[in-house]
């Protein structure tokens, strides 16, 4: 179940009256409506949609955003639009339509770029844009968050104030997640899954549960009201897991092992260097460009320099601060409800599957940006 979908439930079941805005509606929705739940379709882009929207409302939680992963990466004007002049719209209808909370999700990525970084906190600057990052989503979502964050207290037209925060939540996980787990699957099933980037102890991440980052969400939007003095108001906050060495803080490959074994595929144990996976990728981007207009090659394999980074870099968070304000107090989580959840789909490794010829192409792939990193690395230290 997508995050919108779940907190959408979570806010219905608590009695309130939720509204779903997306180009389409959640599978779920349909397979288990609430009569408080309901779904308008709408672009994140159009202001004057949205402004119709929240008319009524009192709290927004903007959770859309584009080319979080794979070859959508590369579309920056798509990203462009998506992330920063949705963002614009959604904080301008809200004011238009006198909306007095707003909680943004933002990402980790707004102050990682490939950087290691061990328990960092808020106090952490915005990584350098426009120049630092190497894909369009990390960037504009740090462009977003800025103006999310600066929007906290504009007026609104008919009295009282817009407070906002943001949250920046690690690689969300859970039953019906749609972005990264089902992303591995289909790797898994392709062959291509062959190999871990780097070592395990240059690797150290986070993730977060859906169920989480529901209770990041709802405790936000309570940190935004009167009665917790808008202690959230203007604030950014890192949520994750909060369990080391059980779902946060770990390797991200040694994080997926249960996922990998539990639907019958062996978990690979060839390690790639960190910096020769970065020149694949490299590679990878500019197949991608090349042959975007006969060819969309994200649709079977694409693996960004800063999936990469995200991979194989440790950067690991604190999220102290969202338990002392907010009161977050995450739970532990099994994948077995995961497996389950993809098992029921008809997922999970059968006699004869897997590709050889896909195995071999992302090996000699790996070996390639090896040899081309080998030599641009000498070249560099001739100089």
């Amino acid at each position: 179940m997508c995050p919108a979908n779940r907190l959408g439930r979570a806010l219905a079941g608590a009695g309130f009256d939720v509204l779903l805005l997306d180009l389409a509606p959640p599978p779920a929705l349909a397979d288990a409506p609430l009569p408080s739940l309901s779904f308008a379709a709408a672009d994140v882009r159009d202001e004057a949609a949205l402004t119709s929207h929240f008319k009524g409302a009192s709290l927004v939680f903007h959770l859309a955003s584009y080319g979080m992963s794979g070859g959508a990466q590369l579309q920056r004007q798509m990203v462009q639009a998506v992330n920063v002049g949705g963002t614009c719209a959604v904080l301008t209808a809200a004011v238009m339509a006198g909306v007095g909370r707003l909680v943004y999700l933002s990402t980790y990525n707004v102050v990682y770029g490939g950087q290691e970084i061990t328990g960092g906190d808020e106090s952490l600057p915005y990584f350098p844009y426009p120049e630092g990052h190497y894909d369009a989503y990390s960037s504009t979502k740090g462009l977003a968050e800025r103006a999310v964050l600066g929007a906290n207290g504009t007026p609104l037209p008919g009295g009282g104030t817009l407070r906002t925060c943001a949250l920046r939540p690690a690689g969300i996980w859970g039953p019906g997640e749609q972005r990264h787990l089902p992303r591995i699957v289909r790797y898994l099933e392709m062959g291509l899954f062959c190999f871990v980037i780097g070592r395990p102890e240059e690797a150290i991440v986070d993730w977060l549960h859906v169920d989480n980052l529901v209770q990041g969400c709802l405790l936000a939007a309570v940190g935004l009201t009167a009665e917790k003095g808008h202690i959230a108001a203007g604030q950014a906050y890192f949520l994750h897991d909060d369990h080391p060495g059980v779902s946060s803080q770990v390797n991200q490959f040694a994080f997926l092992r249960p996922l990998v074994e539990g639907l019958g595929y062996r978990h690979p144990t060839a390690i790639i260097p960190t910096w020769a996976a970065f020149y694949a990728a490299w590679l990878l981007e500019w197949l991608h460009w090349l042959l975007w207009p006969l060819l969309d090659i994200s649709r079977w394999f694409i693996l960004t320099r800063t999936e990469v980074l995200k991979s194989g870099r440790t950067h690991h968070m604190s999220c102290a601060k969202a338990r002392r304000q907010l009161g977050y107090r995450p739970r532990r989580h099994s994948f077995q409800p995961v497996v389950a959840w993809f098992v029921e789909r008809g997922h999970g490794r059968k006699a004869g599957s897997g590709r050889g010829g896909l195995r071999l192409a992302a090996v000699l792939l790996a070996l390639l940006a090896m040899i081309l990193g080998a030599r641009l690395v000498r070249s560099n230290s001739s100089v």
